[in-house]
């Protein structure tokens, strides 16, 4: 390492949190001596007709349309904007000590958050059949990003499976004859443990505990959604699987399927494989129910005006949701906590609602007025003080803990 990495490292170190699609490119760059964002971004339709926009904590915005034909494109208008005279954060790059890059699938290779070198980067690429647009594009910007700020700049990957690697085979594995897991590691993976393991970390805090002294079952209610159940400190069970279509039905994903569904559609209208994944990752789920749209705001709306479509895929989703929630109620052995976080979880107050008096029978009560508060990034218990388990609303950071990974990784080079 040299001289002037050993100089950042030890002043004020800012971290460059990077999510990677296959098309776009978030951001956000964190002062690690507080942990605050000192600006955050998006580049979108990268290769396409480029939008790029950054907004700074003190308010300040940048909104152009650029042409961005790639991802290395793209990192150099990160770079401009953070240099920027008028929107910039940094005078200078060497102020950046490392990037940490978030990265859906790690399969069984990655367990914990590693330093980027060539063997690393095999391994992303060698897991892309089992994420094929998102392990793809993260290592496109990983390449890109050596080739915008240069080699010397240390890379950090922080794995959305990581958190869930402690599930026991019982959990993870498939009733499908077995060399399918031996040759092609056909299993379950779980993903949102990034943010699964922030807010669980979090609510531990809150409730005074160790994590490993609690049974808690974690609720990331989004776009998509997953639920996770943590027992001793560690994952036992989650809902999504070798890929984030399973578990319960989503904004435009269905979920758990009974199989003969997808081969019985498949005979009826002649669907492809690569249609089929279409179909159930983009075309299903609140959209595909409601008929409306993939967005809950959207739908929320819509039933509101009466439109019974609408009515049933909420009550659908709720009823879902409610139907993992006591499945992992049984595989802890009881739950002490549990948490509601991301859009859906961290905002919709009516879904919290419904699906805890579902749970009422596990002896959950809820205070409809903190309820009803508890939105737009607010940190609160919504539980009664005679609730049996106690509920809390806590919002996500998995770019904090991408960051906080990254920051012990590069001090310990």
């Amino acid at each position: 390492m040299c001289v002037g990495n050993i100089f950042r490292y030890a002043n004020d170190m800012k971290i460059l949190v990077i999510n990677a699609g296959s098309s776009s490119l978030k951001y956000q760059l964190i002062n690690m001596e507080d942990e605050s964002v000192l600006a955050k971004g998006n580049c979108e339709r990268i290769g396409i007709d480029g939008l790029f926009g950054q907004k700074t904590a003190d308010g300040r915005v940048k909104e152009i349309n650029v042409d961005m034909p790639d991802h290395t494109a793209a990192f150099n208008q990160v770079k401009a904007a953070l240099l920027d005279k008028e929107v910039g954060v940094i005078e200078s790059l060497d102020e950046i000590s490392a990037v940490g890059h978030r990265i859906v699938q790690g399969g069984a290779i990655f367990s914990k958050s590693v330093l980027v070198d060539e063997k690393v980067k095999e391994g992303i690429a060698s897991l892309i059949p089992l994420a094929p647009l998102h392990n793809k594009g993260h290592l496109q910007a990983i390449n890109a990003c050596q080739e915008a700020f240069g080699k010397d700049i240390p890379e950090v990957v922080v794995f959305d499976t990581a958190f869930h690697s402690t599930m026991p085979p019982k959990a993870y594995m498939y009733a499908i004859p077995y060399k399918y897991y031996e040759e092609n590691k056909i299993r379950r993976y779980g993903f949102h443990g990034t943010s699964h393991r922030y807010v669980s970390s979090k609510c531990a805090e809150l409730v005074g505990k160790d994590l490993k002294d609690l049974k808690m079952i974690s609720c990331h209610l989004g776009n998509g959604s997953s639920i996770t159940a943590i027992k001793d400190g560690k994952v036992i069970d989650t809902s999504m699987g070798l890929t984030p279509l399973d578990g319960f039905m989503m904004g435009s994903r269905s979920g758990t399927l009974d199989p003969s569904v997808v081969t019985y559609m498949a005979e009826l209208d002649n669907i492809s494989p690569s249609e089929m994944s279409q179909l159930l990752n983009k075309q299903s789920g609140l959209l595909g129910i409601s008929g409306v749209g993939s967005d809950d705001r959207d739908v929320t709306k819509a039933a509101a005006e009466g439109n019974e479509r609408a009515k049933l895929a909420h009550e659908m989703l709720r009823y879902q949701i409610s139907k993992f929630i006591g499945g992992y109620y049984v595989a802890l052995g009881g739950c002490d906590v549990m948490v509601f976080t991301a859009g859906l979880g961290e905002n919709q107050a009516s879904h919290r609602k419904a699906i805890c008096e579902y749970l009422s029978c596990f002896g959950v009560k809820i205070d409809d007025a903190k309820n009803e508060a508890a939105i737009r990034g607010k940190c609160d218990e919504i539980s009664t003080p005679d609730s049996k388990i106690r509920v809390f609303v806590i919002p996500t950071n998995e770019e904090l803990v991408i960051a906080r990974d990254t920051k012990e990784i590069v001090e310990n080079m």
